[in-house]
């Protein structure tokens, strides 16, 4: 494990290759698994700022489900974006090869907000995990397997996660912080 500032970033993150191939899995990750989006505390009032432009951009059956449920929902342990139906997230859309996109990703690239997403989405296939009593924040690499063809698309093009991942974490931590990253990654000899 490296440690970046106060931040711990898991071996696999480093040692794993991924780069997603959504020609192979049509964005699984915005349908699949038992909850929405995790959203920081700070990315709710952004999202109820945002709502009325990401609107839009969105499905009538996300609308309705976040007309219903809010522009986020409660887990226990904080924060997730709204699912339909146990299933898609609110906030997502289809292209048109069914292909899943994101409304708010959409509505950023249109120049209508300037928010991208939620970190959680843009830092995947990376998951912090953080100590409620302390700063500390621990990075870990989420192995899913219908991410499988992403795995393979990084290992045949040599792209670490963490790679991958540069503009998330760049976001999400500052330059500063990812090149200290990349400097430790190469004094350990990736």
């Amino acid at each position: 494990m490296l440690l970046i500032g106060s931040i711990l970033v898991s071996d696999d993150i480093v040692a794993e290759q991924f780069a997603c191939n959504l020609t192979a899995c049509k964005g699984a990750c915005c349908w699949e698994g038992d909850y929405g989006a995790p959203l920081d505390d700070d990315e709710l009032p952004i999202l109820e700022d945002i709502y009325p432009a990401v609107s839009p951009y969105l499905t009538d059956a996300g609308r309705a489900v976040i007309a219903e449920q809010g522009k986020y929902t409660a887990n226990g342990e904080g924060h997730d974006t709204p699912l339909i139906d146990g299933g898609p997230c609110a906030y997502m859309t289809l292209d048109g090869t069914g292909t899943a996109q994101c409304g708010i990703e959409q509505a950023y690239n249109d120049g209508a907000i300037a928010w991208k997403k939620p970190i959680s989405c843009h830092l995947y296939p990376i998951r912090i995990n953080k100590n409620p009593h302390t700063d500390f924040e621990a990075l870990n690499y989420d192995v899913w397997d219908i991410c499988s063809a992403a795995c393979t698309r990084g290992e045949r093009e040599r792209i670490a996660v963490y790679e991958f991942a540069k503009p998330a974490l760049i976001r999400k931590y500052g330059q500063a912080w990812y090149d200290e990253l990349a400097a430790a990654v190469n004094a350990v000899g990736k």
